[in-house]
């Protein structure tokens, strides 16, 4: 079969990676894709805003599997377009991927539906917003509403922080997401990510991984879309891991039935595990990056197989490698505020290396974006692993990059 991959980035070569791995698959297809991921697919010159033409080339290409990457074409509709004109698509409805497109309606879910969550307020008007902060005191937690790629969320230690962040939400509309904010609950714990594949009350759970949002070592700076991940997370106990499925990933899977917009897709909870047990942080509607880049990275079993299982209502076992995997982002000097672009990118194959931010220069691969590739280590434990992904990124010129030298420090 021929399958077709959605979206350009790092989360989206991973993907492609994996599904051609498949016994059952011939051609991976990836719209628009990077030339980066060009030993595992073939890039396709579409406009994925453009639904009409991203199913004709799927329709003229015989493909019978579609997968959406990003969060924007989820939020745009994709996915309806493609269920009316028949094709078998895996990812949520433009009602289901409200879950991440607006932290409202998660928010208002999650409270009708008692799944555990930090407490919150919504908020449109600023010098309201700003007397509920100071009310609160910090630290507090301001994220803007709508879809912000990763970067709408500030953990405000101070009330100035706060202030500022709440005018470039709601004053100058700093993330283009709309004039709405969410207050919420500062939450103390280890942040964990879990991924499951859902179809309506088919909910399949993937390994866990936990992210690096910050810039900077130990957790410094800016929050960013992500600095790289790691999987397994050793010292987060098993019981609490499993609680956390059965008291937030299905019962939001079962919530999302009951509100008329069932969801299918990849449900990927952002998780605090607090004194409390654990708490949602956020919902996104698609596989995370980079937490796909470590888990997949993981997976043992077909994922096309394990895809049309759940299609199909059927809970399929996953299986899962041993090993540990560490991935390090490389991101240009300045994001995620400017950067610089045009940096010389290093060709490794998949899988040693999954890229993102990259286009075709003159001389070979060149920087285009902000998150630019990210280095894969394996090992039989996490620190071996940790050591393998430092190698690898000793191997490379990170001359005009920046990158953290701490990934998984928190479990080791």
């Amino acid at each position: 079969m021929n399958v077709l991959v959605v979206g350009n980035g790092g989360r989206e070569h991973v993907l492609a990676w994996k599904l051609a791995q498949s016994k059952r698959v011939e051609t991976v297809y990836v719209a628009p894709g990077n030339p980066g991921m060009e030993d595992v697919a073939t890039s396709l010159d579409v406009d994925i805003a453009n639904h009409d033409e991203l199913i004709q080339n799927a329709k003229e290409l015989n493909v019978e599997l579609t997968v959406i990457g990003p969060e924007a074409p989820l939020a745009a509709g994709v996915v309806d377009a493609f269920t009316e004109a028949g094709l078998a698509v895996f990812g949520p409805s433009k009602k289901a991927a409200q879950i991440e497109g607006s932290k409202a309606f998660a928010k208002d879910l999650m409270k009708q539906y008692n799944i555990p969550t930090a407490d919150y307020e919504v908020f449109t008007d600023f010098e309201e917003a700003l007397h509920y902060t100071k009310t609160q005191g910090a630290p507090i937690v301001v994220k803007a509403d709508g879809l912000a790629a990763g970067k709408g969320v500030t953990v405000a230690m101070t009330l100035d922080e706060a202030e500022l962040a709440l005018r470039d939400i709601l004053l100058d509309d700093a993330f283009g997401t709309g004039a709405k904010v969410v207050l919420e609950e500062y939450l103390e714990g280890e942040e964990l990510s879990i991924l499951a594949l859902v179809n309506g009350d088919t909910v399949v759970p993937l390994a866990e991984s936990q992210d690096h949002k910050r810039a900077f070592d130990a957790d410094q700076g800016p929050n960013t879309g992500g600095m790289g991940a790691y999987s397994p997370v050793p010292h987060i106990d098993r019981s609490d891991i499993s609680k956390a499925i059965e008291t937030i990933v299905k019962p939001t899977a079962q919530a999302m039935i009951k509100e008329g917009t069932p969801f299918t897709g990849v449900l990927y909870a952002g998780l605090m595990m607090t004194a409390e047990g654990p708490k949602t942080i956020e919902f996104n509607a698609r596989f995370g990056d980079p937490e796909a880049q470590v888990v997949l990275s993981r997976m043992e079993s077909d994922l096309v197989d394990i895809i049309q299982a759940v299609l199909n209502d059927e809970e399929p076992a996953v299986h899962w490698s041993e090993e540990a995997v560490v991935g390090v982002v490389l991101a240009a000097d300045g994001y995620p505020s400017s950067y610089t672009k045009g940096l010389p990118v290093p060709k490794r194959p998949s899988g040693e290396v999954f890229y993102a931010g990259v286009e075709r220069g003159s001389k070979g691969l060149t920087s285009s974006g902000g998150r630019v590739y990210i280095a894969i280590g394996k090992g039989s434990s996490l620190k071996e692993a940790q050591a393998k992904a430092y190698e690898n990124v000793d191997s490379l010129d990170t001359t005009g990059y920046h990158y953290r030298t701490d990934i998984a420090y928190r479990a080791l």
